[in-house]
């Protein structure tokens, strides 16, 4: 969100265009909101939601589910969000149950200066009414899981879902915030740190300012300030209950302590800064103060828009991911099979005059001496022990050639020399881990699934999704 040091007092600034009661928002005879929104009644909402629920389907299928295909190929592939999450913070008794329960068009959250909001509180749509508790709701929200190890937390943790569809709710989980206030006040956890922990995975933060002696609080101008350091993007400012303020005038002067506020602390001054006045409108109560409630309105609906292509541009960046530590397993595993060749080949060289070493030895204590050419002789025959003796007599000739003063040195060297080269061939004959036939056709099968039909699935969902913001003809 872009910030500044000045407030523009324009044609256009909120606060100095008084209208006429028949044409203010939530008065009699005012435009509706049904009016404003008309792509709810229509066939944009229900293609969003189908494209993130698809795009959802194709990470968490049991069997080809890309987290599951990324985790055989150890990539951590997160499923993204079927719903946008929009913290809603600010200081106390801003407005942000209000606007939540006038968002859902159902009384959700409870409002009013005695009863505050004191924990976290998630707004979601679903199929029946129901209140979830802090473990409920950390297996419902699994992206807030670490949430488990900020103390107290949890505790005040909880889930509302209602039944309600109005307006782009089905793809929105609202965040409730404890309420902010300076002084003594004690809250059960470090709600600073769990507001900036939030601020980071949510995709839209909504801060509202109380024109009503809270606007300048410091503790919510020290959260934004840090969340502005990596998330100021996220971040959209409102004066909220701006019917309440008085005048114009009064409006004016608010508005400007806030952005002067704002605009001391570091990060918060670069450029161009705008708040709009919002109140939550009511036929039954009059007010010449712009409401610009619908630019709120409008900021989710682009937010929702974004993360359609973030979650579609996503996939296909996750799809070329899983094919690229396709294409690596494959390419170590043909790099192994041509490794354990040579070492096979080098151990065989280093084995097979291991082997011949110990046969040679044995032969020539056999058959080379002439105590074992007599047992030989008594054992078999005369014939058969000459037969014998014609086979080993390249043996013995070669032993012949060593000096019988040498002959224990040269045996029990070449002892120590056979098991040598057998060492260094069970060494060399190490072989890497190869993939079998089975493993390397899935493999291949899940890559081209995954390119040929998770990728064309893609193109199709980005397609009708174009579809219903531009239209078919210029599609071409």
């Amino acid at each position: 969100m872009p910030f500044g040091s000045c407030i523009s007092t324009s044609s256009q600034s909120p606060l100095l265009i008084p209208l006429p009661p028949e044409t203010m928002p939530g008065s009699r005879g005012g435009k509706s909101r049904e009016a404003a929104n008309p792509s709810v009644e229509g066939g944009t909402e229900l293609v969003t939601e189908r494209v993130l629920r698809e795009a959802h389907s194709l990470y968490v299928h049991p069997g080809h589910g890309l987290v599951s295909i990324g985790k055989r190929l150890g990539l951590t592939l997160l499923p993204p969000r079927r719903r946008i999450t929009v913290m809603v913070m600010g200081n106390h008794s801003a407005g942000k149950s209000s606007f939540i329960n006038w968002y859902v068009e159902e009384h959700i959250q409870r409002t009013g200066v005695a009863i505050e909001t004191q924990g976290f509180t998630f707004i979601t749509s679903g199929n029946k009414r129901e209140s979830l508790t802090g473990n409920a709701t950390l297996h419902l929200y699994p992206h807030f899981q670490i949430l488990q190890n900020f103390k107290g937390v949890p505790e005040y943790m909880s889930t509302e879902i209602c039944t309600a569809k109005q307006k782009q709710f089905p793809l929105i989980t609202f965040l409730d915030t404890p309420g902010l206030v300076d002084g003594d006040m004690k809250y059960p956890f470090d709600v600073e740190r769990a507001l900036i922990w939030f601020g980071q995975l949510c995709d839209l933060i909504l801060v509202f300012f109380d024109p009503m002696g809270q606007a300048l609080c410091k503790r919510t101008l020290n959260i934004v300030e840090k969340i502005n350091e990596e998330h100021g993007d996220k971040l959209h400012f409102y004066l909220s209950k701006a019917d309440e303020a008085g005048t114009e005038g009064d409006r004016q002067r608010v508005l400007m302590q806030i952005v002067q506020e704002l605009c001391k602390r570091p990060g918060l001054n670069k450029c161009g800064f705008d708040m709009p006045t919002i109140y939550i409108p009511s036929p039954n109560k009059l007010s010449r103060c712009v409401n610009q409630i619908e630019e709120v309105c409008h900021t989710i609906e682009k937010t929702i828009s974004q993360t359609v292509q973030h979650t579609l541009n996503t996939l296909e960046r996750d799809c070329r991911l899983i094919e690229e530590a396709t294409q690596r397993l494959l390419e170590d595993d043909k790099e192994a099979r041509n490794s354990n060749f040579h070492a096979f080949f080098r151990g065989m060289l280093l084995g097979i005059p291991g082997c011949l070493l110990p046969i040679f030895l044995l032969l020539t204590l056999i058959f080379g001496t002439t105590f074992a050419r007599q047992l030989w002789t008594l054992v078999l025959g005369e014939k058969q022990s000459q037969a014998l003796e014609l086979y080993i007599q390249p043996v013995a000739s070669i032993w012949r050639l060593v000096p019988e003063d040498q002959t224990l040195t040269v045996f029990f060297g070449l002892l120590f020399l056979s098991i040598l080269f057998l060492l260094l061939a069970n060494y060399t004959l190490r072989m890497k881990p190869t993939l079998s036939k089975k493993q390397k056709r899935q493999l291949e099968d899940r890559r081209d699934y995954v390119l040929d039909v998770v990728l064309a699935k893609k193109r199709k969902l980005y397609e009708e999704y174009l579809r219903q913001s531009i239209g078919e003809q210029d599609l071409s």
